[in-house]
């Protein structure tokens, strides 16, 4: 984070200029304890731009303020206390890019691991979202696992008890990056689709998995961590997966995307990421800047 006068300083500008900037919200930027202070990955990324002290041009027609894609606990929590008006549409990550592609949605919330590579989230944003003036930017890194019943009444500690004590499965649609996570999964442990008791109805949520355990209507579920200490279940570890966030680029610079992104580094948000599970530490890295 840098300060009035750092910025100042690396743009080549006056510090009279930054104010205005900021007073014209033309330039990435909070306000934390009174001070304005900026964030260095976001400057860069803002001067990628060519914006210079001009205003971006608004999307024609503009996209709706809205959250598409992968559900995540944590961002679900900063959207409603943040009160930045981005709404939430959660589909599943590759539902979320489709409705990003079509104008749909300001910004999508993905991980999807890269079959062939290992990689997270770069290989779908550069083949889906080829040709359009994107940025990828981290939102935290989270556990996902086998969701249970508090005190893990079948006693299950991998995947091959899927297949062994057939527990009911509560699965997530096939758009879902958690759908295609237990794919991965299975793979490895040589199990199929077929070596488990699924359930008939696709969960819409990592909240909705929690609720079918908790309710009894299903024994387990992949799921995040974050969930599990919502609703006291318990957990299995299996997976560390990053989830970021991708948006055009000139959505990045609109209220209500800095607006959360500046409640993303308040000290409550960090205190909350921590219950959860996440490790924020890098929230906001660009891992990607369509050229």
């Amino acid at each position: 984070m840098m300060t009035v006068r750092e910025v100042a300083a690396y743009l080549n500008i006056k510090e009279r200029k930054v104010y205005d900037l900021v007073r014209q919200g033309q330039i990435p930027c909070s306000r934390v304890a009174g001070k304005w202070l900026f964030p260095q990955p976001m400057i860069d990324l803002w001067v990628t731009q060519g914006v210079g002290i001009k205003p971006l041009a608004a999307p024609n027609p503009p996209a709706p303020p809205v959250v598409a894609g992968s559900h995540d606990p944590l961002l679900e929590w900063a959207l409603r206390e943040s009160g930045c008006g981005l709404a939430l549409m959660a589909g599943g990550s590759l539902d979320g890019v489709q409705r990003l592609v079509k104008g749909e949605a300001q910004v999508c919330g993905l991980h999807v691991l890269d079959a062939e590579s290992g990689e997270y989230n770069l290989p779908v944003v550069r083949k889906s979202l080829e040709g359009l003036e994107v940025v990828l930017l981290e939102w935290a890194w989270r556990n996902q696992g086998l969701l249970t019943a508090k005190g893990n009444p079948l006693h299950l500690r991998s995947m091959t008890d899927l297949r062994d004590q057939h527990p009911r499965m509560v699965r997530r649609e096939p758009a879902a990056g958690t759908h295609l996570l237990l794919e991965r999964l299975l793979a490895q442990a040589g199990l199929s689709d077929s070596d488990l008791n699924g359930m008939p109805l696709a969960a819409r949520s990592q909240t909705e998995v929690g609720l079918a355990i908790l309710e009894g209507r299903a024994d387990v579920g992949l799921g995040v961590e974050a969930v599990a200490r919502q609703l006291q279940l318990d957990f299995i570890p299996l997976h560390r997966e990053r989830y970021d966030l991708v948006m055009r680029r000139r959505d990045f610079f609109t209220p209500p995307v800095q607006s959360l992104m500046a409640f993303a580094r308040s000290q409550g948000f960090l205190k909350r990421g921590e219950e959860l599970g996440y490790d924020t530490r890098e929230l906001g890295k660009v891992h990607y800047n369509a050229p």
